[in-house]
């Protein structure tokens, strides 16, 4: 069993999140996934404490305690277990990274410093596919009955053949049988195929697809098999891009590859470029891709699009109604750390007698006798809620990953097929579960994220025989405009409410709640308390899409931070949004056109690609100094840059050691008495902290120079550095030696 997380696990939990939000923004903080629940390589459930998607890799954050992983301080048994965890996200080809309860409390700025340096100052990242809605489908069997989209999308693609394209995407949301359709679209074309995916459940789900629908040999690719002789291969992508050399080139006609967004990954494209099939196929339910590319560019074509609007359109997902029920609750006090509520808050805000009365009481009245799910605010507040309902006569249960595997499936079981009536969720449900059965969800676990409540909303989308849609119950608490949870409404900007009325439903469905008439299915439902009611649709995420953080701000106009923060605190900078996170921190976000302005009020030019180059060299020209690190910095870039402007942070860091050493070995002054080249001591680690606490900085925030991806390069901004001729570096060189000899001129004065 995966181990929970601590009262003090969870106030750096909280911790982690503001230092991320400072780290990268605000805005950026909505694609941080806490609590993920993983699977390792035995099949057990254990949960990460972060997880989100950047360019290339998944990334899992563990916050741990001190003795978590020392083992002389734990059980051998615990050691090798977590050595298994570590290792199992290791072999599904993540990236790791942890720090210490001790690091994320005392060290907040050497942690954000380090996520920086891991990541890149402004990484570009994604939500995560399976945290969206799943329909699991049907046990496709030889007597298959197809979808019209699927059909549509078989035809596209033998289409697409006949006319001699070798390519294509098809691009249809989770759950609605892309992987069948690849199968039947290979089968019709009758060669050797290759299945690629980038986890285990994938490659198994293709291999068992392939078995029931093909009668060929089919073999797995991955881990200890290595049946890459079957006539269709299911294969792992880290299998096959690890082995490569153990396949001809022409081994393969067919080509799929599952989740082809992840397709510009260095991995990916080892194997695209290996191959040589007369086909390739791409399936996606999320064509986006996180760094911008456009999919297209790889893929070309488009054999078939179903995003999920349209499936439940066309009947593939079910209709959802919505009823919302308002409480007197004061949510306003309840803080935010950028990525969800204060648990503690929540807790204490929530968890009262009287709030739980009324989810009981909306079960009892309204919504007997349905399969329903409730989301609960945490464990404690799931068996509150079920025992309550126990009380009154439900079958009612708690589930939470605190319980043992085997009751839980046993409740989960007897949900689904017996005659548990009422599932009371605090986190467990997170993990893909969906239930064709459920009928009715309660929302009253508030979440500021977008993508937890269409997951959320998606453990009841599917579709079952008898049911007419899902309803659900969003309860209502009295929250700011900026701390405000979202509800079905939010989540699809409907501005009336009606009680009862689709959120969500097939174009040509008419909905008789729209003549005020009650539908059959609701006939005991609270219709009459409102006939129509404005909602605040107010959401910062949204909002925010079109603004430019105050960081961004900083970068668009040659004036640096402290110059903006201070008119910001005087008031003569207005922002057009501000977002408070938790007590006495806030984020500020403009309209480009306000930047514009107060650029022109104060006499500030707009850096662009055409003056950026200008810009660096005033810069440079009139660099203030309160040490000589800056010139000594740029004379270390220059140095060790290579022919795209790229500098080993290592080789920079020799050269600002040897600077100062020689200083010394000269008699020379060194510095001030507090510089860390003063010390009698110090560390190529303790250098480094000081290059990107001080004198890189300075540079960054106006886009100068930046870091990379690579951990261990920085470089020039490409605009800048494409465009120096060696003239250009030379006066860069000799603008620099002269700051340098004036600064200490200046100090052996004094």
């Amino acid at each position: 069993m995966a181990m929970r997380i601590s009262n003090a696990g969870s106030f750096a939990e909280d911790r982690f999140i503001e230092i991320f939000c400072d780290a990268f923004g605000l805005e950026k903080a909505e694609y941080l996934f806490t609590q993920y629940p993983f699977v390792d390589i035995y099949g057990n459930h254990r949960y990460l404490d972060f997880v989100f998607e950047n360019e290339d890799n998944r990334i899992a954050i563990e916050i741990d305690g001190e003795s978590y992983h020392n083992p002389k301080a734990v059980s051998p048994a615990k050691y090798q277990d977590d050595l298994l965890k570590q290792n199992s996200i290791i072999y599904y080809n993540w990236r790791l990274y942890r720090w210490a309860y001790a690091q994320i409390k005392n060290q907040p700025e050497k942690v954000k410093d380090q996520l920086i340096t891991f990541l890149g100052e402004s990484p570009v990242f994604k939500a995560l596919d399976d945290y969206l809605p799943k329909q699991r489908g049907h046990k496709f069997t030889f007597n298959l009955e197809f979808k019209q989209h699927q059909f549509e999308a078989l035809k596209n693609l033998k289409a697409m053949r006949e006319n001699k394209e070798t390519i294509a995407l098809l691009h249809q949301a989770t759950g609605t049988g892309k992987t069948v359709t690849a199968v039947m679209d290979a089968k019709s074309v009758g060669k050797r195929t290759l299945f690629l995916a980038h986890t285990k459940e994938l490659v198994d789900q293709a291999y068992n697809k392939f078995s029931q629908l093909w009668d060929v040999e089919a073999g797995i690719y991955m881990g200890d098999l290595k049946q890459k002789d079957a006539f269709v291969v299911c294969a792992s992508i880290q299998g096959v891009s690890h082995n490569i050399h153990e396949f001809d080139p022409i081994s393969f006609d067919y080509l799929i590859i599952d989740e082809c967004h992840h397709s510009a990954a260095s991995s990916y494209r080892k194997i695209l470029r290996h191959f040589k099939p007369s086909f390739t196929l791409g399936l996606t339910a999320t064509p986006e891709r996180m760094d911008g590319e456009d999919l297209l560019e790889i893929f070309q074509n488009v054999a078939h699009k179903l995003d999920l609007k349209t499936a439940v359109e066309i009947g593939e997902l079910v209709s959802v109604r919505c009823i919302r029920v308002k409480t007197n609750i004061d949510f306003t006090q309840v803080r935010i750390n950028g990525v969800r509520y204060r648990s503690q808050d929540l807790e204490e805000t929530l968890f009262v007698p009287e709030r739980n009365k009324i989810l009981v009481n909306t079960y009892i009245e309204y919504a007997k006798n349905k399969k329903t799910v409730i989301f609960c605010v945490s464990v404690k507040h799931a068996k509150e809620i079920a025992a309550l309902l126990q009380n009154n006569g439900i079958n009612a249960h708690a589930v939470s990953g605190n319980m043992k595997e085997k009751d839980r499936k046993n409740v989960l079981w007897d949900y689904e097929n017996g005659d548990v009536q009422a599932l009371c969720a605090c986190d467990l449900l997170n993990e893909g579960w969906d239930s064709p059965k459920t009928e009715v969800l309660f929302m009253a676990r508030p979440t500021m994220s977008k993508t937890l409540y269409i997951q959320q909303l998606g453990r009841g989308m599917r579709k079952a025989e008898g049911k007419e849609c899902l309803i659900v119950f969003d309860f209502i608490d009295n929250a700011n405009m900026f701390n405000a949870p979202y509800t079905a409404h939010k989540l699809l900007n409907i501005k009336e409410y009606r009680p009862g009325g689709f959120v969500i439903s097939p174009s040509n469905s008419e909905d008789i709640v729209m003549r005020g008439e009650r539908p059959e299915i609701l006939v005991d439902t609270p219709l009459n308390v409102y006939d129509y009611e404005l909602l605040n649709l107010f959401n910062w995420q949204d909002e925010i899409k079109d603004m430019v953080s105050e960081k961004e701000f900083v970068r668009m106009v040659d004036i640096q931070s402290g110059a903006i923060d201070m008119r910001i605190k005087d008031g003569r900078i207005v922002p057009d949004l501000v977002v408070p996170i938790g007590i006495n921190r806030k984020f500020n976000y403009f309209y480009k056109k306000t930047v514009l302005n107060y650029a022109d009020e104060f006499g500030w030019d707009i850096i662009t690609s055409e003056n950026i180059k200008q810009k660096f060299f005033n810069k440079i020209s009139k660099m203030d100094m309160a040490y000589s690190y800056k010139p000594v910095l740029l004379k270390a870039m220059l140095s060790n840059s290579n022919e795209k402007g790229k500098v080993q942070v290592q080789h920079m860091v020799k050269y600002m050691i040897n600077f100062y050493e020689q200083r010394r070995k000269n008699g020379l002054l060194v510095e001030k008495k507090n510089s860390i080249y003063c010390k009698s001591q110090f560390t190529e680690k303790e250098v480094e902290k000081n290059i990107f606490a001080n004198p890189f900085n300075q540079f960054e925030e106006m886009g100068f120079v930046q870091r990379t991806n690579d951990l261990d390069v920085v470089e020039f901004n490409n605009k800048i550095y494409k465009s120096l001729t060696d003239k250009d570096k030379d006066w860069i060189i000799e603008v620099c030696d002269s700051k340098i000899e004036e600064y200490y001129a200046k100090r052996v004065g004094n």
